[in-house]
């Protein structure tokens, strides 16, 4: 089951590159890979450059991330130069103090615009992510404050995500489908945001952040998992159910009901 730990313990020291006490100058570019980084490691995996690479293929296209090789190099050449990362002994990624820290400015932001999109514009869940990666990069100190207050201090994005800076951690009872009891209540905690038409799907059979569900039946020589919620039985692949997290319901560890 992947560990789900907030992923600023494997912050490390700059290594140099940076002149001391000098904010790096980020392009749009180097703050969708910030952003990527840090979901890999949010999931609970080493970032390599393969798992890299399927965290980029995920952004809009909008964003126009080259995915070759040459070019991933490229960047994380100029990233570490920044002194925004640097590579362990197995030529992992792993992100600095003060990549950490621009990182998690950079997801906070998405977050707080899928957030504002959603709850204050009425955009529905398909388009959030997309509308949030063009809002992101233009979302200064001040306006953050202000839709972080407008919001009411959100603690997740509407995809059952934590925001970072809200003190808010995913229960950690928490797993996905694939590893979770068949034939116990539980409640749906985090979904995948960036696939508009698998979306479309989860949210028509209400399968959305804090609504009960249920595994009724796990058929992996099928590759299909059917869950009952109280209106639909929604039949879901392998793939996807390994990026649905669900928790225990009453797990007794403090966990709040949430509906995001």
């Amino acid at each position: 089951m992947a560990d789900s730990k907030k992923p600023s313990g494997r912050a490390k020291k700059a290594k140099g590159g940076k002149t001391a006490g000098a904010e790096p100058r980020l392009t749009q570019a180097a703050e969708n890979y910030l952003l990527s980084i840090y979901m890999v490691q949010e999931q609970g995996l080493t970032v390599t450059n393969a798992h890299l690479v399927d965290q980029l293929k995920r952004t809009p296209e909008s964003e126009g991330l080259g995915t070759s090789a040459p070019s991933i190099a490229g960047m994380l050449r100029r990233m570490e130069k920044e002194g925004l990362i640097t590579h362990g002994s197995h030529r992992e990624i792993e992100l600095t103090t003060d990549g950490t820290r621009l990182a998690e400015q950079m997801v906070r932001r998405h977050r707080l615009a899928e957030r504002m999109v959603v709850d204050m514009l009425g955009l529905d869940l398909a388009n959030a992510h997309v509308e949030a990666h063009r809002l992101e990069h233009a979302i200064s100190d001040e306006l953050e404050e202000r839709i972080r207050v407008t919001l009411n201090n959100p603690t997740t994005c509407p995809f059952g995500h934590p925001i970072p800076g809200s003190g808010y951690s995913p229960c950690p009872a928490s797993s996905t489908i694939n590893e979770a009891p068949v034939g116990q209540p539980l409640r749906l905690d985090r979904i995948p945001e960036e696939d508009p038409d698998l979306l479309e799907y989860l949210v028509s059979n209400g399968l959305v952040p804090g609504v009960e569900v249920e595994i009724l039946e796990y058929a992996p020589y099928r590759g299909v998992v059917t869950l009952k919620t109280k209106d639909a039985s929604p039949v879901l692949g392998a793939d996807v159910v390994s990026r649905i997290w669900v928790c225990p319901m009453n797990c007794g560890l403090g966990c709040a009901v949430r509906s995001v």
